[in-house]
């Protein structure tokens, strides 16, 4: 029997309609050991593809496909493509969408100049003059711009020097605030490469070098790198909670890690060599020197941790409320705890340095995260809220076989997504009464008992982060979902496309600042070019970033119910 006539025949089995309880629990059996053997089947083929392309990119054939579909000899059949386990689909399915209307323009168009047009051709002899009729036409005008000043030279014989008229505000060097500006602005705001961006100015008539081009876009711009910190700590105190995400750069071929951070108000990216929970502590101090400490906060992570209790006997010996430098502390290690492995000494690491940060009174705290349920996330603030489109992903993976898989997984899919909207209708008038009704509703969704074994998994996994998904039940303000910060990843991943990534400390750093910039500033409603520009040339007409962020989450109330607590 061939998997057609398999899938033919599970159209009829329903264990369901079966009365006899022996044989339908033997059936639902029978049907899950089957659905366990197709996936295991499907997993066997994409690796057998993977194998047969690498072997004919070993010989020098041309390449094969690696999608599902593709035949022997690699070739994708029609419509194949990597599969997709989005659950956004699903969560946008039932939600009504605004009818698209044509938005003006005029209104956000500032015209620069005015001309008029007198000749209209062969008139009548009754036309009569009836003013003008305006048309604005959108143009832009790419031109150099290259002066020659003229700076005043001055000589005093009783000091012995020379005195010269200073150069205007942005013009330091050869190139001018527009040409940096513009330069800025197209690599960081618009993802192009520095190898483009040379033949862009080189044809736009502008006499300049690779390498200077590379200069310009890393090298001497501690202005930004300064207003990117201020950002940072602007943004972490305007609410309790941030987004968190984590995406691969490479730098100088070598894997890193970029975080991801931010709110309704900014976005900032830090490169880190590492993806360990440490290096996350590192990202939410704004990247001080790490400290350690030992408190109950410390003590209560490792016991959750499971940390022998030897060890936290010693530790209790230790001096208590105090931070310790990094030198400092791995010396306490390696001298009271010499014997202590590589794991339980990771875990006080990282213990002492999460208790540290949340002791810290210098610097924002972040009270709750709102992250997907990657490990690394966990321990860091005292509340962890999850995103529900990454849990519905594991819905959106399963690929039962058997027609009577397929309506269990549609119709709890369906319930799954209808209490999702019931969660965004909260967000919107939040009441006690309601919360206490919506814990109800999660309880019995998730104690769901279905034939599908795979699906059951997946409902006890939701189960055993239903603190974490109905955060919002306490916080009102928080999203249900991580959007904000996977699609500020994206931004990443598009430069990581186009450039793979920077070489160098300089270009890293770049990276982080101005990527950060681009992203805070559209979330600003301040045009990233114009904000360039602003600061090359000090002319003082955009305000900090960091102001104006303060200023707008007085507005927002991003911490609405922790204040009310």
């Amino acid at each position: 029997m061939d998997l057609a006539q398999l899938g033919a025949l599970s159209e009829t089995i329903d264990p369901e309609a079966i009365a006899d309880p022996a044989t339908r629990e033997a059936v639902s059996f029978l049907l899950n050991v089957g659905e366990h053997l197709l996936a295991e089947n499907r997993a066997l083929q994409a690796e057998v593809r993977r194998l047969r392309a690498e072997l004919a990119r070993l010989k020098g054939e041309p390449p094969r496909s690696n999608l599902p579909g593709a035949d022997a000899t690699g070739k994708p059949a029609a419509g194949a493509g990597a599969p997709k386990h989005s659950s956004e689909a699903a969560r946008q399915a039932r939600t009504p969408r605004k009818p698209w209307q044509k938005r003006g323009k005029l209104d956000r168009l500032a015209v620069d100049r005015t001309v008029k047009l007198t000749d209209p051709g062969p008139l009548p002899p009754d036309a009569q003059f009836k003013g003008y009729e305006a048309v604005v036409v959108q143009d832009l005008v790419l031109r150099t711009d290259n002066v020659r000043f003229l700076k005043a030279k001055f000589y005093s014989p009783t000091t012995g020097r020379t005195y010269l008229a200073p150069l205007p505000p942005g013009y330091a060097g050869e190139f001018g605030p527009g040409l940096k500006a513009l330069a800025l602005s197209l690599v960081y705001g618009c993802h192009l490469s520095q190898p483009l961006l040379h033949a862009f100015f080189q044809d736009a008539g502008v006499v300049i070098s690779r390498g200077q081009v590379a200069r310009l876009v890393t090298e001497g711009q501690e202005r930004f790198h300064t207003e990117q910190q201020a950002v940072l700590q602007a943004g972490l105190a305007s609410s309790p909670w941030q987004h968190l995400d984590t995406t691969p750069t490479f730098v100088d071929g070598v894997h890193h890690a970029c975080h991801v951070l931010g709110n309704p108000l900014f976005t900032v990216f830090t490169t880190t060599a590492r993806q360990d929970r440490a290096s996350v502590v590192d990202v939410l101090r704004g990247g001080a020197p790490r400290t350690y400490r030992l408190d109950a906060t410390a003590f209560a992570l490792l016991r959750e941790a499971g940390l022998a209790q030897w060890v936290l006997r010693q530790l209790a010996t230790w001096p208590q409320e105090q931070t310790w430098d990094a030198p400092a502390f791995q010396q306490l290690l390696d001298w009271r705890l010499p014997g202590l492995g590589p794991g339980p000494r990771k875990q006080v690491e990282d213990a002492a340095a999460i208790a540290a940060y949340r002791a810290d009174p210098d610097w924002p705290v972040v009270r709750c995260l709102v992250t997907d349920d990657a490990a690394t996330f966990r321990w860091l603030t005292e509340e962890l809220a999850l995103c529900w489109i990454h849990d519905g992903r594991h819905y959106q993976k399963l690929a039962p076989q058997f027609a009577c898989f397929q309506r269990a997984l549609a119709r709890f899919r369906k319930r799954y997504w209808d209490f999702y909207r019931e969660l965004l209708a909260y967000r919107e008038a939040p009441s006690q009464a309601e919360a206490v009704r919506l814990e109800a509703a999660f309880d019995t969704l998730f104690a769901t008992e279905t034939r599908y074994a795979d699906l059951n998994v997946c409902i006890r996994r939701t189960q055993a982060n239903r603190e974490k998904l109905l955060r919002v039940l306490a916080h009102p303000e928080l999203p249900l979902h991580n959007n904000p910060a996977e699609l500020a990843a994206r931004r990443r991943a598009r430069k990581r496309d186009v450039s793979f990534g920077p070489r160098s400390p300089a270009g890293t750093r770049a990276w982080d600042t101005f990527q950060s910039l681009a992203a805070t500033t559209g979330q600003l409603g301040v045009r990233f070019t114009a904000y360039l520009r602003d600061r090359l040339t000090g002319s003082g007409q955009i305000p900090p970033l960091a102001d104006l962020i303060r200023e707008r989450a007085a507005a927002l109330r991003l911490d609405a119910s922790w204040q009310a607590t």
